[in-house]
């Protein structure tokens, strides 16, 4: 059986969604907090069980009979994450899990700026210490478009800090690709970068956008400083903006720079451009 947690959010439901187009209901378990939420996947046929990374033995029942498990990573931003990580691999482990996938992000390290990547270094690192062979699944950047570019439709431009090189994907894709990995006889073992072929910048999302709508969008770089005063005068916490903040910072420092052909090979195509991505926002 399949186990994958998180399956009421965007990305693993969308992972689900291409299990089901590949094996039956019936090999396919959930893992949530909220079972009423899921009951859409219940109705489908699949096992729908409580499990939260928070506890230990409601992760190893919703586990139970998992010959691998896909660990979504922690959303909760006031928990220890590592820690519930940790706790999730070792009910993995314990249920009998043969294979351990984990939704990690392409530039994990220790040495970035951006704090998570640090997180999901220190959960391969526990993965790498299990005995059960795993996989990160070490996605580029994914999300709501808006969130990046800001309001680029109704100013005509793209004002944000100075950027560098990154991979932009689409979530679907990378929920595709994780589907077809729990799915075959792949022989992934460890990290693999899942990302464009080739890096894109914020100047590349402007051009693009100049393009599909025949009208000039600008690449504005606002000093960092400056953008975070903007982002609080409009009331955005300075925690969070400053979050954001060292994603770009991590961008132009190289982090991401680098970009691999195994989402490609995976999906049989070229992974969603940015230019499709741009095109279904502006369709939205």
């Amino acid at each position: 059986m399949i186990i994958v947690t998180g399956a009421t959010g965007a990305l693993n439901g969308a992972t689900v969604d291409h299990l089901l187009e590949r094996v039956e209901p019936a090999t396919i378990g959930v893992s949530v907090r909220d079972p009423e939420r899921a009951r859409h996947l219940a109705d489908r046929g699949i096992r729908v069980r409580r499990g939260s990374y928070d506890d230990p033995a409601a992760l190893r029942h919703s586990f139970a009979d998992a010959e691998q498990v896909l660990l979504v990573s922690s959303s909760d931003l006031d928990a220890d994450v590592v820690n519930q990580h940790r706790t999730a691999i070792e009910a993995a482990t314990e249920a009998g899990a043969q294979r351990i996938l984990y939704t990690s992000a392409h530039g994990t390290g220790f040495d970035s700026p951006y704090a998570p990547l640090a997180i999901h270094a220190a959960t391969e690192e526990h993965l790498a210490a299990s005995s059960v062979p795993w996989i990160a699944l070490r996605n580029g950047f994914y999300g709501d478009l808006s969130q990046l570019l800001g309001p680029w439709q109704k100013t005509g431009a793209i004002a944000k800090p100075a950027d560098g090189p990154f991979s932009w994907v689409d979530r679907r894709d990378a929920a595709e690709a994780a589907a077809t990995i729990l799915t075959s006889d792949s022989s992934f073992d460890g990290p693999v970068d899942l990302t464009l072929s080739s890096p894109v910048t914020l100047t590349d999302f402007a051009a693009t956008a100049s393009e599909l709508t025949g009208d000039h969008i600008d690449r504005i770089i606002v000093d960092d400083e400056e953008w975070v005063a903007s982002e609080t005068a409009n009331g955005v916490p300075e925690t969070v903006a400053r979050f954001t903040l060292s994603m770009f910072q991590a961008t132009r420092s190289g982090h991401f720079a680098q970009s691999d052909r195994t989402l490609r090979s995976l999906l049989g195509r070229e992974p969603r451009s940015i230019a499709d991505q741009l095109a279904d926002q502006i369709v939205g």
